[in-house]
């Protein structure tokens, strides 16, 4: 029996993380697979956390539009093929006695030198004037030791109050119990895996506890019935160091929000982290793997570059663009659940190198990715996923504004005498239009927006997978874009037909012809409603007209 797999994703970076593994699955990766989903922040206005969030569900519309099935089925050989569970946690710092550690920290009802005892205690280990004032709704900016604490008991305090119920349980208490829940009824064959950086704040306070402290809450939960045991329940993680900085907060910022963390210093968290994960037995004992990612000093990217006013420290406005080494992450993810026999010994360090040209630029091929045995795969599938996006999105025109390109493509194969879609509502295509908008790009009021794998592409200094000009920043290049020609190796490159016309216009002939084939009619196993049908119809249609499939069995 497959093991059961769960992703932990926590703060900024880990949302992040978790938005590129759910385009891997959009992409066909985790063909019948069904994945449990925790969330985890400090500050439920965060903008990554919503923007992966509602990516999620973005992709369950699409799976399916039957409320009493939320999500949809686990597929095979197809997009959208893995089936996604979502749970969110937050720590609520919103009223006066939690906006800060010293209001937490207020034990009511002890006497005065009780009090001062604390207070003295506290102050021992945090700054009074600094670490103890500043507000935690925006996370922990690298205080990782108040953070870690604080993460750790505000999961046991959920559990609690959920085991005890009443008016106190919030939904965010609720969902965490439910995640929990699962966990143990899965006790004996899961697999988690936790996104979060190590040199920050949220997400390197909270991969150190994070396994022991879902132990314990579960362990309350259940009312002793803990079924976690690190021998069984394998936890992963990402150790993802420094790689985006910042700018410096003015001095006004710095007085209004007592403490800012300072990308300055991320190198030397992330050397004290790595040191504190190689020594520290809690972790090394919880977790199986930790895969080392990193970045150049010299690469990094400026998010504020292109702000105006302070340092964002949280809310809607921290929706810091995609990069390359979350892709890593999410491909680590993608390791660890793959991988056909875990360890029973204590944690392991991975990494993989990355190939360079002879001037010192990235080489990127699906076995830089993923590694050999599922290179190619990886490249053909993110490939279909690139090539359904243009198909649509720019051939057909639904990046545009006014447009729905799924609904044009069904029309024009109805006018070719193929109206098997036509009962394909424009609802139902819009929401196709709108997931691939966030992967891909769209373009509103002649303004390009770039979505996740073009972000992606602006980060790699070097050659990807794909040619410049299937990822360029011009709409006009876009709406002119081969979705057959993407590949910069010709040989995965979709055939074209004989005859007259330029490359573009005979590829498209041909594999417009190909969708009324019945070679690519999608099984039942490609999924039952109008909606999958659809999707795995161009599925097979792209990947049959790959010139070197090694996809969809036959279809090759």
């Amino acid at each position: 029996m497959d093991d059961k797999l769960f992703i932990i994703a926590v703060g900024g970076t880990g949302m992040r993380c978790l938005e590129a593994f759910v385009h891997l699955c959009a992409a066909g990766m985790m063909d019948n697979r069904t994945i449990e989903i925790l969330t985890i922040d400090t500050d439920n206005n965060n903008g990554n956390k919503g923007r992966v969030e509602e990516l999620i569900n973005k992709y369950n519309a699409i799976k399916t539009s039957d409320p009493d099935k939320k999500g949809g089925e686990s597929t095979a050989d197809t997009f959208f093929s893995a089936k996604l569970n979502l749970f969110r946690f937050y720590t609520d710092y919103s009223s006066e006695t939690r906006k800060n550690y010293k209001e937490l920290a207020h034990t009511r009802g002890l006497s005065q030198k009780d009090r001062d005892d604390n207070a003295d205690l506290s102050e021992l280990f945090f700054d009074k004037e600094t670490v103890q004032e500043f507000p935690l709704n925006h996370g922990y900016r690298a205080q990782t030791h108040l953070g870690s604490m604080l993460i750790y008991h505000a999961i046991i305090e959920a559990a609690i109050k959920a085991k005890k119920g009443g008016a106190d349980v919030k939904d965010i208490d609720k969902e965490l119990q439910e995640f929990l829940i699962l966990l143990n009824n899965n006790a004996n064959n899961a697999r988690v895996f936790v996104f979060g950086s190590v040199f920050g704040g949220t997400g390197a306070s909270s991969i150190p506890v994070i396994p022991v402290a879902l132990r314990e809450a579960l362990g309350i939960i259940s009312g002793g019935n803990n079924e976690i045991n690190f021998d069984k329940v394998k936890f992963a993680s990402t150790l993802l160091t420094d790689y985006f900085s910042f700018s410096l907060p003015d001095d006004e910022q710095k007085k209004k929000e007592k403490v800012i963390a300072d990308s300055a210093n991320f190198a030397l968290n992330s050397q004290a982290a790595m040191a504190f994960y190689e020594s520290d037995p809690t972790v090394r004992e919880s977790y199986k793997f930790l895969y080392h990612i990193g970045w150049p000093a010299s690469s990094r990217i400026n998010y504020s570059e292109s702000r105006l006013g302070g340092v964002i420290t949280g809310g809607s406005d921290q929706r810091n663009p995609c990069h390359f080494v979350e892709l890593l992450a999410a491909c680590a993810a993608f390791d660890f659940f793959t991988r056909k026999d875990l360890p029973s010994t204590k944690a392991q360090y991975l990494f993989r190198s990355v190939e360079e040209t002879d001037g010192k630029k990235l080489r990127l091929t699906g076995e830089s990715f993923v590694g050999p045995d599922y290179g190619p795969i990886f490249e053909e599938k993110l490939g279909s996923l690139l090539s359904l996006s243009h198909l649509l999105l720019s051939h057909f025109g639904g990046a545009f504004d006014g447009r729905v390109g799924t609904i044009a493509f069904r029309d024009e194969m109805a006018q070719r005498n193929f109206p098997d879609f036509l009962s394909l509502s424009d609802e139902q295509g819009k929401l196709l239009d709108d997931y691939l908008k966030t992967f891909a790009y769209s373009v509103q009021s002649g303004r390009f927006n770039p979505g996740w794998i073009f972000q992606i592409k602006n980060t790699i200094d070097g050659q990807f997978i794909f040619t410049n000009e299937s990822l360029s920043l011009e709409p006009k290049v876009l709406a002119n874009v081969d979705p057959g020609g993407i590949y910069n190796d010709n040989r995965f490159n979709w055939k074209a037909g004989l005859g007259f016309g330029s490359t573009l216009a005979r590829r498209m002939d041909k594999f417009l012809d190909k969708v009324k084939d019945s070679s690519v009619r999608p099984t039942k196993q490609q999924g039952e409603s109008i909606k999958e049908k659809f999707i795995a119809t161009l599925y097979n249609a792209i990947t049959k007209s790959q010139s070197n499939s090694h996809l969809t069995g036959t279809l090759s």
